[in-house]
Order: structure tokens, then sequence, then C-alpha cells
């Protein structure tokens, strides 16, 4: 056993994706303030140890079935580098972080979506993870429970269509990542959902989901709420960064057929780190810049 192994059992490139729960501050010009970054930084530090500490329940859990696939194999608990009793302390730990840190330093209805994070994903891992469908409407409420505990973060409250965006986008994430299982040719000993899907139902699946996904931005982009409260009119400006974003991700999914790991793709493509980076300046010149 080493650090090294037990760093990756915690998984912090993971925690790319508590980012969202810094979207609702990023959206909110008026609240960026000394005491609203406070707030969101002790918050996404507390959704990371939470994540983390799910992250290794799910490995103890799955630590049979990872050993039979050809990337999972390797995880520390699969692979026997880190002891069970360390992986238990470490996940209390995290967890002790997690509720404490929510309870005592942050808006009491930050705990308690903290807590629905927490119990919605030991459900996940005992037995939702198993049912198809359901499977993915799971993995994609925890990203809409990032987004709603930024909002409480900051007293605010979210948009109702970039949280619909949000865990629409978590869903064509999920789906994608089931495909790649088919794609691997993994069956339902590896995860028992697999035989709920086939990969013409996922392709279909994708089409409706980015159909939803991508009307839902452009609803949003020229929402007179959305553009009074950000303070343009000129939203719209960000939408060719997204359609090129999905297409690329799609292209990931369908033609290169490796979308396995979201996180690794965000982190690591370039198409689409560029989407990121321009979708983002874009927001920051409009919102920040008073852009009209």
């Amino acid at each position: 056993m080493s650090v090294l192994a037990i760093v990756r059992l915690i998984r912090p490139e993971q925690w790319v994706k508590n980012a969202f729960v810094v979207a609702p501050l990023f959206f909110t010009p008026a609240a960026l303030t000394v005491a609203g970054l406070r707030n969101v930084a002790l918050g996404v530090a507390c959704f990371c140890a939470v994540s983390s500490a799910v992250y290794v329940l799910n490995d103890y859990r799955d630590r049979e079935s990872d050993r039979m696939h050809p990337r999972k194999k390797h995880r520390p608990l699969a692979a026997g580098t880190v002891a069970v009793p360390v992986a238990f302390a470490l996940m209390a730990a995290l967890l002790a972080f997690a509720l404490a840190g929510a309870f005592l330093w942050l808006p009491r209805a930050f705990f308690w979506v903290v807590a629905l994070y927490f119990a919605v994903n030991v459900a996940y891992t005992f037995g939702l993870k198993s049912v198809a469908i359901i499977d993915v409407m799971v993995i994609a409420l925890g990203f809409v429970l990032r987004v709603e505990g930024g909002a409480f973060l900051i007293g605010v409250e979210a948009s109702a269509w970039l949280m619909i965006a949000t865990g629409l986008l978590a869903l064509f994430l999920a789906v994608a990542k089931r495909r790649d299982d088919l794609v691997q040719g993994l069956d339902s000993s590896h995860r028992k959902s697999i035989e709920g899907y086939t990969k013409p139902f996922l392709d279909s699946i994708i089409a409706v989901i980015l159909g939803a996904l991508l009307v839902t931005y452009l609803i949003y982009a020229t929402d007179t709420n959305v553009m009074q409260r950000l303070g343009t009119t000129k939203v719209f400006y960000t939408t060719p960064f997204v359609v090129a974003g999905i297409l690329r991700y799609l292209q990931i999914t369908m033609v290169e057929e490796r979308s396995g790991s979201p996180t690794r793709i965000l982190l690591t493509d370039r198409m689409i780190l560029w989407c990121v980076i321009g979708w983002i300046a874009t927001f920051v010149v409009l919102i920040y810049g008073r852009v009209a």
C-alpha cells in the first residue's frame, strides 16, 4: 500500500465534476462577495469529500466485478493495493468532514443537499445501479444536486433552465458511458443494468436527450428573465461553443467509441477543452464585462 494508491482510491481527478457547485455563483454577479466565495469554496470542499467517500464505498462494493473490467481492475481495492480497513477509515473521515463542515459552517439547506447526495448514492451503490434507466437518472440527479447546493450556498434560486440543462447533460454523459460498456463487450456479470440496454436503444436515447438539451439551452439563452438576471441580451453568443462541444462528444461516443470516462475526455480532448474555455470566457465578457 502506498500514498499514491490511497490518492487513486479517492479519485481526485473526478473532483472536476464539483465545478457545478460554482455555477450559481458564476451566473449571479451580485453574489460575488467575500462571503459568497467563502461559502462556495467550503461547499466545493464538502462535495469533494462526500463524492470521494462514495467512490470508496462503490469501489469496495464492486471490487470483484471490477477485476473483470479492462480498466477498472487497476482500481486500488480491486487490485488489492489498499487494505479494506484503511479504505473504510478513509471513507469515514471524508464523510465526517463533508457532513460536519456542511452542518457547522454552511447554510442548513446545503447540509441537507449533501446528506441527500450521499443517501442517494448509497442507494445507487447497493441496488439502483442494477436497474436500467434508473441507474443513469440517479447519476444525473447527482449533478442537479450540486447546482441546487451551490444556489443554497449564496441564497439564490437556481434557474429552472440551468437545472434542466445540467440534468440532461449529465444524463447524456451517463448514457454515453453505458454505451461504452457495451462497446467494450461487458455483460451483466460486470453491471446488471447492462441487460436492459442495447446499442440501438442507447443511440435512440442519446438522440432524444441531445435534442432536448439543445432546445433547453436555446430557451435558456433567449429567456427574458435570464437576460435580466445576467445583465446582458447576448447570452446566445455562447451557443456555438455548446453545439460544438456536444457534437464533438457525440463523435467520440459514436465514431471513436471511447466514451468510458467523461472526466478523462474533458481533461484531455483539445476540442472539448477549447469549447469549455470559449464558453466560460464568453460568459465572463458578457456578464462581468457588461456587454449588453
